[in-house]
């Protein structure tokens, strides 16, 4: 099979507000991935906007989180994703048997400033860039 036919992997990022965690990493995504990775992300009780510390530690790395709005978890974005990395949502994510299920202990960054949501930023970083040479090994 040749790459242009290949399906792009695709990855759904879930938990629970969608509006730090998630949000970072399907932006981390996008980024570093370049276009050959298919994202979304989503959470179980979205929130109104996404937080703003998130917005703005993401902003340092030049990644522009600002218009991304939360998006509510729906059962066909688990069935359209390869890889559904959940982030604190627990069992409120739906299981379909044959996808790669993670779950990324992250600290909430809900509530807290950008100095402790950039740690926070930074492991997810880390955590995309294994992700990424897991997905397309060509990649590393």
């Amino acid at each position: 099979m040749t790459t242009e036919n290949a399906k792009k992997p695709s990855v759904l990022f879930v938990c629970v507000h969608n509006a730090g965690r998630s949000q970072m990493a399907a932006a981390f995504l996008t980024t570093l991935s370049a276009g050959a990775i298919e994202v979304r992300s989503a959470g179980s009780q979205p929130a109104d906007k996404v937080n703003p510390a998130a917005v703005q530690a993401m902003s340092e790395l030049g990644i522009d989180m600002s218009a991304e709005i939360p998006k509510v978890l729906t059962t066909e974005a688990v069935k359209e994703s390869d890889v559904v990395i959940t982030m604190g949502c627990g069992d409120e994510c739906p299981y379909f048997p044959g996808k790669r299920y993670e779950d990324w202990v992250l600290e909430d960054p809900a509530g807290h400033g950008v100095d402790a949501v950039r740690p926070i930023r930074d492991e997810i970083k880390t955590r995309i860039e294994d992700l990424i040479a897991s997905l397309i090994p060509e990649a590393k």
